[in-house]
């Protein structure tokens, strides 16, 4: 089986590389292969989720960082029967900071001014940058592309986009950039095909997996959005704590908690996991009876519906709302009760078409109208790298 050349796409995060395959050709849909290598370290695991023959699996593998990681996965791709071709390669980037407001060919100059943003995303960024560097070095013809999940809120207005600090603050790139952007840009890029006219209107964003934020649109741009400096801020997520005060934080630091530690366990001890200590997998704390995963679970509807009202209210009214991601696409228990709870804005839903999850899932008579879109930041990566490098790729087809 041979095929097209492809276009790798990778997300690395500290202990995960997700990867995705897609043809290099127009339109980019569907994934050739899909998968992700998870538990990096000693017990470090190949998860193949999507392939063309069908043979998924999971194993284990020796991978400690996403370097090894990547080494690992383009060893795996030269051993496949199919050996994909890789014909370019995108990159899912946590911050672009001011600097970058759409994607990039990744050279020498751009990779120095992703560097300079480590600061605004020390946990995430590195890793993520590790990958890149990685790729870089065992596939150097490859044309490469960085794609910042900031870059779709980049142009919030001005009330939106500001804190109330100092303007020495401001200076130093201290500002609402928001997240989950390419999930949302992707959304937005659908919301035609299934709504039509009403694309343009008040739509909220609902994109709820292991991480958690809701984007107002409003003529398919961003005008407000839940994440803020860092994706920490929001909603409260599988372990990421969603906002705190920060005076709170600041009492941690004069207790002597250790800045690392306080990153370490905002980023991946809290949230639904933190709240109730048994895990950040909202399927595991809906089946479980312990009262604490009660309230995680309640906690969590909670701070999403008060989120709903705040992003209404910034819109001046609401005439759609998109379910999306893991939780968003997978959970009718949990669209339902949040639909119930959000009844004040007129939101209702058809069992039948929640229990079935896809497209529209209120009455045909319902304002707002209420959907489930599946969003995929992959593929909105393949899209803007196969953009940018068509011209490269092309020339290195072979010509009959």
């Amino acid at each position: 089986m041979e095929l097209p050349p492809q276009i790798l796409v990778l997300e690395a995060e500290p202990d995960t590389l997700g990867f995705a395959l897609y043809d290099a050709a127009e339109p980019v849909v569907e994934a050739r292969f899909r998968g992700a290598i998870r538990e990096l370290g000693a017990g470090a695991r190949f998860d193949l989720e999507h392939c063309p023959d069908g043979n998924g699996g999971s194993w284990r593998i020796e991978a400690g960082n996403p370097a090894q990681a990547v080494e690992e996965l383009l060893r795996w791709l030269e051993q496949h029967p199919a050996r994909p071709r890789l014909a370019a390669a995108g990159h899912r980037l946590i911050h672009g900071g001011e600097l970058f407001t759409r994607p990039v060919p990744v050279n020498s100059g751009t990779l120095r001014q992703m560097d300079a943003l480590v600061a605004l995303a020390p946990v995430l960024l590195p890793p993520q940058l590790e990958a890149l560097r990685t790729l870089i070095e065992h596939r150097p013809g490859i044309p490469q592309v960085a794609c910042f999940d900031t870059a779709f809120h980049h142009d919030l207005p001005m009330a939106e986009r500001h804190y109330a600090v100092p303007h020495a603050w401001q200076d130093l790139g201290v500002r609402r950039y928001g997240f989950d952007g390419l999930a949302c840009e992707s959304i937005a890029e659908a919301l035609p095909e299934r709504l039509g006219r009403a694309a343009d209107g008040r739509i909220v964003v609902v994109h709820l997996g292991r991480s958690a934020s809701l984007c107002a649109l409003h003529g398919r741009r961003s005008v407000a959005v839940t994440t803020g400096f860092s994706p920490l801020d929001g909603v409260p997520m599988a372990t990421r704590s969603g906002a705190v005060d920060p005076g709170a934080l600041l009492y941690l630091l004069d207790q002597g908690v250790e800045p690392r530690r306080l990153a370490r366990e905002l980023h991946f001890e809290s949230g639904l996991k933190g709240l109730s200590g048994l895990s950040g997998d909202l399927r595991t704390l809906l089946a479980s009876r312990q009262p604490a995963a009660r309230l995680a679970v309640d906690h969590f509807l909670h701070w999403v519906h008060r989120a709903l009202g705040a992003m209404a209210a910034a819109l001046g009214g609401l005439d759609a709302l998109v379910f999306t991601a893991g939780i968003g696409e997978n959970a009718p228990r949990i669209r339902r009760r949040l639909c119930d709870l959000g009844n004040w804005l007129g939101l209702e839903l058809d069992d039948e078409a929640n229990l079935e999850g896809r497209g529209r899932i209120s009455p045909p008579h319902a304002r707002p109208s209420v959907w489930v879109i599946a969003s995929d930041p992959a593929a909105q990566v393949a899209r803007h790298t196969m953009r940018l490098t068509a011209p490269l790729i092309e020339e290195t087809r072979p010509h009959g």
